[in-house]
């Protein structure tokens, strides 16, 4: 299903559902075959009709298929939020479908945890290093001094070590290590014997030749089988797939594992809204099977287990880090073009550029929490 859009945009249809979509679109700013870079500019015309039957699974499939341009998808998400689009672009078929199956089923169980390991993150290294900075991090940089996508990483790292405290020789356990940025950053300039688990047998054996010297081992396991105690515990960029009914068990595990007056980092997003329920094209092409946690959830899940220590937001900031990540991949995809469809391009396109309009629009968080075990003195969390 694929559309040759060499000649533009196609005359708008005389249809209904062409005209039902223009009406939802109506004062959000957002205009059809418009001139502006936010515009949609429409190549297809069965594309109206796919997008009001799918909800946003036919509108992120219709632009892998070509059936629609846009030179600013990520300032077209933003405006399409802030005109409240967000819960009408879903179809009831799709929330109640999600709903019941993570109502009924354990979509992130042990079983199913390597889904996500598969489908994204073994893609292909060498895809994600285009994509992301020398640190490989796959996660918000922090740019409240930084004006490179490397250097704001490089902070992240720093400000995650520094909310830890680290100090020589400490045990840390790194719950979702992906390339191992963080176990190496965290070896490397404060010390520390970091064990680093993943799901991905990619990210895995990228992450042992980059930490390759250094204190760090990084397996391949789920953090339900972990055994032993650190000192120090942190999760970057991992928390979405956990699901909300596997919560508690994460946080009893994190209990378990921590060291008494260990501290632990949670690196996440988060949403607004304390509902379960996900974007259908994400969860089919991007993260299978992900949740992203409210602050009601997380409250919830880690009171029993934990003292939460500090709450940092700065979820404004993934929206100039996915930019970034955009920019990288539109100046360097063609040196894996032999390797990967258009198709698959124009998937990580969408991707990147809609999650920066709904961080812009502030429809989604980003947020690092300190959480301690049986700590007696005062924290002071750095910024």
């Amino acid at each position: 299903m694929t559309s040759d859009n060499c000649f533009g945009p196609i005359a708008l249809p005389d249809t209904r559902a062409r005209h039902v979509f223009e009406q939802l679109l109506e004062g959000s700013r957002v205009a059809l075959n418009g001139e502006a870079p936010q515009d949609l500019r429409v190549y297809h015309p069965d594309f109206f009709s796919r997008v009001l039957h799918q909800g946003t699974l036919g509108l992120g499939e219709a632009y892998m298929d070509g059936w629609w341009e846009c030179d600013r998808i990520d300032e077209m998400a933003c405006r399409l939020l802030h005109h409240g689009l967000a819960e009408r672009a879903h179809t009831p078929s799709e929330r109640l479908l999600y709903r019941l199956q993570a109502g009924f089923f354990n979509l992130q169980s042990k079983a199913r945890s390597y889904i996500v390991g598969e489908a994204h993150y073994d893609l292909g290294n060498d895809l994600f290093e285009r994509m992301l900075d020398p640190t490989m991090c796959y996660s918000c940089g922090y740019w409240k001094e930084a004006d490179t996508l490397h250097g704001a990483q490089q902070a992240k790292l720093e400000l995650a070590c520094r909310k830890l405290q680290l100090e020589p020789g400490m045990r840390v356990l790194d719950i979702g290590c992906g390339w191992g940025s963080f176990a190496e950053h965290a070896a490397r300039h404060h010390g520390a014997f970091v064990t680093g688990i993943t799901i991905s047998r990619e990210q895995a054996e990228l992450a042992r030749q980059r930490c390759e010297g250094l204190p760090v081992t990084i397996e391949l396991e789920d953090y339900r089988d972990l055994t032993g105690r650190f000192d120090r515990i942190v999760s970057i960029g991992m928390f979405e797939h956990v699901g909300h009914r596997n919560y508690s068990t994460y946080f009893e595990t994190v209990a378990q594992r921590l060291a008494p007056e260990g501290l632990f980092l949670l690196h996440t997003i988060g949403c607004n809204h304390s509902e379960i329920t996900a974007d259908p094209w994400i969860n089919k092409y991007i993260f299978p099977n992900g949740v992203l946690p409210s602050a009601m959830y997380i409250t919830r899940a880690s009171e029993p287990h934990l003292l939460m220590e500090d709450w940092q937001n700065f979820g404004p900031d993934y929206d100039r880090t996915l930019m970034a990540w955009l920019d990288n991949v539109d100046a360097r995809w063609h040196e894996i073009a032999h390797r990967y469809s258009e198709r698959t391009r124009r998937m990580f396109r969408y991707y990147l550029a809609v999650c920066a309009g709904a961080f812009r629009a502030r429809h989604l968080q980003l947020w690092q929490i300190v959480f301690s075990d049986d700590r007696h003195e005062r924290y002071d969390a750095p910024r």
